[in-house]
């Protein structure tokens, strides 16, 4: 036993020696790793020449939209109805980072249709500044987006960037042209509702275009009243909503349609509980607290009904009904 206990001894002496003269060669010879040196571009998963091209094109979209996108956000802060587009960058960005495993796994075939599209874009903006357009120049931006990603992407990288550039549409206003051509038809739609409603309570109305006669006053359904602000809002975060809350695209697409009317209903009946309250309670707190707080209510009644909705969506699905 001594002597197997020696010769294992020894042997391991041995081992130890030829590993300690073996090791300053062994990390001569490994690589040395820096923990620091392009931890940005294993992140992103580009390389030196795509992160620094990026940069570069940031500069200059910030350098080219600066005073548009200062005016826009403006624009959000200042007007209630449009403040939902503070939500809209920061949720186009999520999408792209969610997504960013088939981004990176996209082939690349950079396509010269990109470059037409970018001329197209900054065309648009050019128009925009002269002719005074802030739409056009608001949705160049996003044209001019699409341009580059196929430009330097192509067909499949944009493929799975789409949804992320087309959201951002949401946080431009409609353009006055067709904001216009909405709100009267709206208009007369609420007037209509709320004149076919209010007789219901026994309260006498006689409606002439957007105006409803009261026994106590004459309301008038102004473009303020015609639910086209409420409308864009709640279509906005019905698409946050089914996007974070469902995975079916059907789902999803009915959703989205189903805040249109949900909105206009809603608006209607605003109007209607306007009119109880001048009938029966006070014409100057109708017009006035009622008017406003209202607002705030049936908001939060339209988006009670849109999580409805996608409950009786979810429930009548075909994997429901198959079991």
């Amino acid at each position: 036993m001594t002597s197997v206990g020696d010769w294992a001894i020894k042997l391991l002496l041995e081992l130890t020696q030829v590993s300690m003269a073996t090791t300053p060669h062994q990390e001569s010879m490994a690589p040395r790793v820096d923990l620091t040196k392009n931890s940005w571009n294993r992140l992103l998963g580009v390389n030196d020449a795509v992160l620094w091209g990026s940069v570069l094109i940031g500069v200059l979209l910030s350098a080219l939209y600066f005073r548009i996108l200062g005016r826009l956000v403006t624009e959000w802060w200042h007007d209630s109805d449009t403040s939902h587009g503070f939500l809209v960058p920061p949720f186009a960005a999520y999408l792209a980072w969610t997504n960013r495993d088939r981004i990176r796994a996209a082939k690349i075939e950079p396509s010269w249709v990109g470059a037409a599209v970018i001329a197209f874009g900054l065309a648009m903006l050019i128009l925009g500044e002269f002719g005074a357009e802030l739409f056009l120049s608001r949705v160049s931006l996003v044209v001019v987006l699409t341009g580059i990603t196929l430009c330097f992407g192509g067909w499949h990288l944009l493929k799975e960037l789409r949804f992320s550039l087309l959201v951002l549409v949401l946080a431009i206003p409609l353009p006055a042209i067709i904001y216009n051509q909405i709100t009267f038809p709206l208009q007369i739609l609420a007037s209509k509702a709320a004149s076919a409603i209010l007789p219901m309570f026994n309260v006498p109305v006689y409606r002439e275009g957007n105006v409803i006669d009261l026994p106590m006053m004459r309301l008038e359904v102004a473009e303020a009243c015609s639910g086209i602000r409420s409308l864009i809002s709640l279509f906005t975060l019905a698409i946050f909503y089914g996007y974070f809350l469902d995975k079916s695209v059907v789902r999803r697409t009915l959703l989205a349609l189903s805040s249109i009317p949900i909105a206009i209903g809603a608006n209607a009946i605003r109007i209607v509980g306007t009119g109880l309250c001048v009938q029966y309670w006070d014409p100057d707190k109708a017009m006035g607290f009622f008017h406003e707080f209202s607002g705030w209510v049936v908001f939060l009644v339209s988006l009670s009904c849109l999580f409805a909705v996608h409950k009786a969506l979810c429930l009548f699905s075909p994997k429901r009904v198959s079991q």
